[in-house]
């Protein structure tokens, strides 16, 4: 299973991401795909994201279970901790509140 969750992006990369996955909500596209067609699909939202930001989780044999990749300004930022994958959030002024 693969969520990614686009915002502020551009509607032509929108439209591309729906060739491969739904559509379930404005901006969060679903798809069950292999490994080969989400590094596709993550290339292309390198390249068409713009001034946007985007998150790609997907399911995988780890400790929880998933993964997951992040692109744009954001609050959240991926933390890996003994070899965990967390969030962490950044407050309004840009610094870490641990």
């Amino acid at each position: 299973m693969l969520v990614t969750v686009v915002e502020n992006a551009p509607q032509r990369l929108r439209g591309r991401l729906a060739i491969w996955l739904l559509e379930v909500r404005a901006g969060v596209y679903v798809g069950n795909v292999s490994r080969r067609v989400r590094e596709m699909i993550w290339a292309t939202i390198e390249k068409g994201i713009g001034e946007g930001n985007a998150v790609m989780a997907w399911s995988t044999n780890t400790e929880s279970g998933f993964d997951f990749l992040t692109m744009g300004a954001n609050r959240r930022i991926p933390v890996e901790m003994d070899g965990v994958k967390l969030v962490s959030f950044l407050s309004d002024n840009g610094s870490e509140n641990g």
